[in-house]
């Protein structure tokens, strides 16, 4: 094999590839379907507003610098732009010849204007004049009105037109406005035959234009849609306040360059090409639709039509059988010793609940959390504001440099302030995108603590839709080193050296690297190494290589990589292999497991293997040693490695196959959500004082095609 790594980007856009495939996927239902295409154009949006407007700024300052897989920026870019056209293109294939007319034989229509009926006009007319025209602001372009500010991601229309008494014609721009519903219902005849029709939005302008033009002539109109390059990093050194400097920069991203400009196919006409010359967009930059413009805005529609036949049968999150309702969360972690949970198949309700009690409860001194991503309106934040006005000691360590969360954040870390909580707003170079919740309490006058760690957010939302893995414990060195960590983050504290623990970016790298070499080195042909890695992504030169040399030294490498894989296997190592699961939930808990020569360890994180995780972001490396929450792990891992439906195997060539897939029972998620719910009516079963079974644990295999 001449070159062990993929390109970054590329391996990215075959994930993308990968959730394109869900929607051809015949034997889900169509509004599924439709959920997974536009799961790929809001995908691609923030792809382009970070790594494409990164790779455009490296080629404009020139150089030959080359990514591990030996490619310039100029080649990436060349590389990305025919991809990206490929999966658009097989998007839009999708959209038009399958899913939308699937989805007007269940009785959901998408009618093109040309398909209303005269009633239905009408009905359309008078709302256009009612919801939509006092809304609408036309913008023109001339000496008097200069070039406007075109959002990034706003769906716009621009106009020819023809005025009378100037020879030459004049433009103007429409913005779709973003506070009126995409998808405009129909409501006259169809829906005395049971369908529901709808209308796109901009179509909808687009036919009465003349509204907004009674003095002019529309000589050409059409929709388009640009992207801007969103990303920043702050140079932090010197700042005197990092959030004003962070709210200037986000102020700044508002009117950042134009990396991509989305057009109707086929158009490449006058009005077109002063578009290109306005926004001073080269011919690379421009990629063609052939449909409705951004398909996430179909989420919408998708949650209004979610009929028993359009969509998979719902999984409602299972209640903990270790976290009954009658005891409370404390009690419960006192009793169980650990407990781990596991999102979405099981609830995040006790994770919240836990923070509740402790806003009320009187023995309660302190809480300490990290949050990166809570969403709006959190019942997390609430908690937290309630135990500050309870008087509890609240610290929380708010990163607020999180990706396109930015001005969220920074808006309920002052509602946090305001409650009177103790607010640390990330530390200068480092982003916090550890998970932890330390909580003191006062218990037969001693001082107790509780902790929980986690691989995802403090987000109750994503909870629903990611899956992600909790841990609750009172393991006291578990406690002291998450307790000196917070120290470290919120004061001058130095890292100490960890009980069991590890963190970056001060060891966490180091430990990895240590943990693989250990396998190689107790490897041997009739008691191989064994490392079991589930991950969002691998990306890091210096694990990959280390990799390589274990798989080399005789270790069975079995990696679970769900978006980018930078690791190319080799067909010369047949004891290394990388699969990636996608399915209805997104795959992110990062699971480890290495056999260490028959006293296996098995460890939770919040870090990805990848350079940012491990030395610019602080993260968090924590033991499972729990039986039963170890072989609960051992089942997941062995589900996603036998998975044949959703599981696709990583080529040398950088693509990916999947297996056989007729057969349902192979599908990872689906055996994950009934193994807990097996897990809980046993539990029901039993006596109410009894201890779970603990399963056996065997090492996870797998089953090789």
């Amino acid at each position: 094999m001449n070159n062990p790594f993929i390109n970054r980007e590329l391996s990215w856009l075959e994930f993308n590839g990968r959730v394109l495939e869900e929607a051809a996927d015949r034997t889900l239902p169509l509004v599924e379907r439709l959920k997974f295409l536009a799961i790929v154009s809001n995908n691609l949006d923030e792809f382009f507003m970070v790594r494409v407007a990164g790779l455009q700024r490296q080629a404009e300052a020139g150089g030959e610098k080359t990514d591990p897989a030996g490619m310039d920026a100029s080649e990436q870019l060349a590389r990305i732009r025919a991809r990206t056209i490929a999966l658009q293109r097989r998007q839009y294939a999708l959209l038009e010849r399958e899913i939308l007319p699937g989805l007007r034989q269940a009785g959901v229509m998408l009618l093109a204007m040309r398909e209303v009926k005269p009633a239905e006009r009408d009905e359309l007319k008078r709302y256009f004049e009612r919801e939509v025209l006092p809304v609408l602001t036309p913008m023109a372009v001339d000496p008097s009105h200069p070039f406007p500010y075109l959002a990034s991601g706003a769906l716009e229309m621009v106009i020819r037109l023809r005025l009378p008494g100037r020879h030459d014609p004049v433009h103007a721009f429409v913005e779709v406005p973003r506070v009126l519903p995409r998808f405009v219902p129909v409501r006259a005849a169809r829906k005395e035959r049971g369908a529901n029709a709808y209308v796109c939005l901009g179509d909808l302008i687009l036919a009465h234009l003349n509204a907004l033009f009674p003095e002019g002539q529309v000589v050409a109109a059409f929709p388009f849609r640009i992207t801007r390059d969103m990303d920043f990093s702050l140079d932090e050194e010197g700042v005197a306040d990092l959030l004003q400097h962070l709210r200037r920069e986000l102020r700044h991203r508002r009117r950042r360059d134009v990396v991509r400009l989305e057009l109707p196919a086929g158009q490449g006409g006058a009005l077109a090409n002063w578009l290109r010359q306005q926004l001073e967009v080269g011919p690379e930059m421009v990629y063609p639709f052939s449909g409705p413009l951004n398909l996430a805005d179909f989420f919408p529609l998708i949650e209004r039509e979610r009929r028993p036949d359009l969509v998979e049968p719902d999984w409602p999150p299972l209640p903990s059988p270790l976290l009954p309702p009658d005891k409370t969360v404390f009690a419960a972690v006192h009793d169980a010793g650990a407990i781990l949970l596991c999102h979405p198949f099981e609830a995040f309700a006790p994770v919240v609940r836990l923070l509740e009690e402790a806003a009320d409860d009187p023995a309660v001194l302190a809480i300490k959390q990290t949050l990166y991503r809570a969403g709006g309106d959190s019942p997390v934040v609430r908690a937290l504001q309630r135990a500050a006005e309870n008087g509890k000691q609240v610290t929380v360590i708010v990163e607020i440099k999180a990706r396109f969360d930015e001005e969220r954040n920074i808006q309920w870390a002052h509602s946090l302030e305001q409650s009177g909580a103790h607010v640390v707003y990330g530390i200068v170079g480092l982003k916090i995108h550890a998970k932890a919740l330390l909580i003191v309490r006062r218990e037969e006058g001693r001082l107790v603590r509780y902790l929980h760690l986690a691989t995802g957010n403090y987000n109750d939302k994503t909870a629903r839709a990611y899956t992600d893995i909790g841990l609750l414990t009172q393991d006291p060195d578990l406690c002291a080193d998450v307790a000196s960590l917070f120290n470290v983050m919120t004061g001058y504290s130095q890292p100490p050296v960890w009980r069991k623990i590890a963190a970056a970016p001060f060891s966490l790298r180091q430990t990895f690297l240590d943990f693989i070499a250990r396998e190689a080195r107790q490897s041997s042909p009739h008691h191989p190494g064994h490392i079991v890695a589930k991950m969002n992504s691998l990306v890091d030169p210096q694990l990959i290589t280390a990799l390589l040399a274990a798989a080399q030294a005789g270790v069975r490498i079995e990696l679970i990589v769900r978006g980018i894989c930078c690791l190319r296997p080799d067909p010369a190592l047949p004891n290394l292999s990388v699969i990636s699961v996608v399915d209805r939930f997104l795959e992110h808990s990062r699971i480890y497991y290495f056999a260490n020569g028959g006293q296996a360890e098995y460890y939770l994180s919040s870090a990805d293997w990848m350079p940012r995780n491990l030395d610019r972001r602080i993260e968090i490396l924590f033991p499972v040693e729990d039986e039963t929450a170890r072989a609960t792990l051992d089942t997941l891992l062995r589900f996603a490695l036998e998975d044949r439906r959703k599981g696709r195997r990583l080529l040398a060539s950088g693509r990916y196959t999947r297996g056989q897939h007729r057969f349902a029972a192979a599908r990872s998620q689906r055996r994950a959500y009934e193994f807990f719910a097996k897990q809980l009516a046993t539990a029901k079963e039993r006596q109410p004082t009894q201890r779970p079974l603990v399963i056996r644990r065997t090492p996870p295999e797998v089953t090789r095609t």
